[in-house]
């Protein structure tokens, strides 16, 4: 009997080190192309924003139809993700964004800026939930925080890697008759393609077709993920009327919006912020990566805490907590490296959040609503946290001409979305208890 548990063990050991090697590191490249050619609209600014006449509230605006469409395709994307597998959905979606990062070259104003964002949040819309919903397929709910917050290590990467890239390629100005700005969408578009090319060949739907696990392997995988869906599905399936129906669905998006908003917002402009303490374009590149990298670090060892622990909760009001913190801060100070540390405080709870929130959100729902639901909680904190509030950091950032300022927005929907994840949580843990008791909720 201890033998076979043992070998149970590192059955399980084994089939979970191939998985992780196997998917992560490749959905980690694509999401980090992702976010930097989301987010390399920011250090374009540089140059862009002169060039094609945007003013700041232009610009917010510009920014911000990216999450608008996210918003309007994001379930529909995840849908059909379900019914022609992740292999060719996922691929379809960076095949198209970037034709379309390549694409916003150009541009020759506002309008076609505006066009072009627009269509580029439709091209990208599912990409994220639906790698959070093929990861249920394949990775069990005891691992999925610490692999969640690995694969997101993807986001603050991209900006750790695409600030002094993008800085680079901005020094290309004047090549072959080109601005710097153009470049840059060119070059970092283009990898994209490619990628998406590569994910017809090298991810697989289901591990039932996991040829490069054993067969051992391909069994006991199958099993424990089958068993997880099971589970969920006795305890929170319920029809996509009712979900949308469901406050909770709205209540956990209002919680990710306080992240997303913080991570849009500085992806979008704190290059210009930190240029204007009289940086060069390479010095704004290389100093705007810096609270990316300690992001980086720290959200794969909050993730990893999370799971070994079990707790889910304060491991994700912490780093909101922390996001309200260093909001509040910046308007305390007006010098570099203290903007600096208050900026890399943010991003450091923005992205910590991440991984212990997904795990949550995921157990939360049921297997027959998650792809649904996991696409409308992120659709809508997108569109909160990068549609609405980069709007309003540009509107507040005209209006008064103070960076710091216009983060004070962010801190007030932090605390909003703090309260709400501390109500929600204690709601479900009664409901758990009551379920468990045999007793109506």
């Amino acid at each position: 009997m201890e033998t076979t548990v043992m070998n149970e063990q590192q059955l399980e050991k084994e089939t979970i080190r191939k998985v992780t090697w196997r998917l992560v590191p490749f959905l980690m490249v694509c999401y980090l192309f992702a976010f930097i050619d989301r987010g390399n609209i920011g250090m374009a600014s540089l140059q862009m924003n002169h060039d094609i006449g945007l003013s700041p509230s232009m610009f917010g605006f510009a920014g911000s139809l990216f999450f608008i469409s996210y918003f309007i395709f994001e379930v529909p994307s995840n849908l059909a993700l379900q019914r022609f597998g992740a292999r060719k959905w996922l691929a379809r979606i960076m095949i198209s964004w970037g034709l379309v990062t390549a694409c916003t070259a150009f541009v020759q104003g506002p309008n076609s800026l505006y066009a072009v964002r627009f269509i580029l949040g439709a091209a990208e819309a599912g990409f994220f939930p639906g790698v959070l919903l093929y990861l249920t397929y394949w990775v069990p709910s005891a691992y999925r925080a610490r692999i969640v917050a690995i694969f997101m290590v993807a986001i603050p990467a991209a900006s750790f890697i695409g600030s002094p890239l993008s800085a680079l390629l901005l020094q290309m100005d004047g090549m072959l008759g080109a601005r710097g700005w153009q470049w840059l969408f060119l070059l970092e578009g283009l990898p994209t393609v490619l990628l998406g090319f590569a994910c017809l060949m090298f991810l697989t739907n289901q591990p039932k077709d996991a040829k490069w696990l054993t067969e051992q392997e391909r069994e006991w995988l199958s099993s424990r993920m089958e068993s997880e869906r099971a589970e969920r599905s006795a305890v929170g399936h319920v029809s996509l009327g009712k979900l949308f129906r469901n406050p909770k669905v709205w209540g956990m998006a209002l919680v990710c919006s306080c992240a997303s908003a913080a991570g849009s917002v500085l992806n979008i402009w704190q290059p210009q912020l930190l240029k204007s303490f009289g940086l060069t374009v390479m010095q704004t590149g290389l100093l705007n990566s810096v609270p990316y990298a300690v992001a980086s670090v720290l959200m794969v060892w909050w993730g990893r805490h999370s799971d070994r622990t079990g707790e889910r909760r304060w491991h994700t009001a912490i780093p909101m907590l922390l996001i309200a913190g260093g909001l509040i801060s910046t308007l305390l100070t007006g010098a570099l490296a203290p903007v600096v540390v208050m900026l890399s405080m943010i991003l450091i709870g923005a992205y910590s959040f991440k991984g212990p929130f997904w795990a949550m959100a995921s157990r939360w729902l049921g297997s027959g609503s998650a792809a649904a639901g996991l696409a409308a909680i992120n659709a809508t904190s997108n569109l909160i946290g990068g549609g609405l509030m980069v709007n309003v950091y540009g509107w507040v950032k005209q209006a008064t001409g103070s960076y710091a300022l216009a983060l004070l927005p962010l801190a007030v929907l932090s605390f909003f979305s703090v309260a709400t994840l501390l109500y929600l949580s204690r709601k479900e843990a009664r409901a758990t208890v009551l379920a468990e008791a045999g007793k109506p909720a």
